[in-house]
């Protein structure tokens, strides 16, 4: 069963890109999940992650990546680089497929 509300997630990787853990960041509404940069980086930061792999569905279905979704994963990006905590990839999910920002040179 597809989720019918928008999630954002954060995998947890060590410096050999092993799971540490997964954590929700956001539960939204329909069609949108508030994220903040502090939710995202505070779980890398209390189990010492080296690297994330950000990842939220699209409840529509589309996995294909909106001018918001691109715009937060740079910023999250901007923000790792800060914190010298690789975005390793961004990834949405439909129930048509999904999309990586990192393979389509978004991030």
């Amino acid at each position: 069963m597809f989720l019918n509300q928008e999630q954002f997630r954060v995998i947890l990787l060590d410096s050999k890109k092993r799971l540490i853990r997964t954590c929700i960041v956001s539960i939204g509404s329909l069609n949108a999940a508030t994220v903040h940069p502090r939710d995202v980086y505070r779980p890398a930061i209390t189990y010492g992650a080296a690297s994330l792999i950000l990842v939220h569905n699209h409840p529509s279905g589309d996995p294909t990546p909106s001018d918001q979704d691109i715009l937060l994963a740079q910023q999250l990006y901007m923000c790792g680089s800060i914190l010298d905590i690789t975005v390793s990839d961004h990834a949405i999910i439909g129930t048509e497929g999904f999309v990586c920002l990192k393979e389509q040179e978004l991030i």
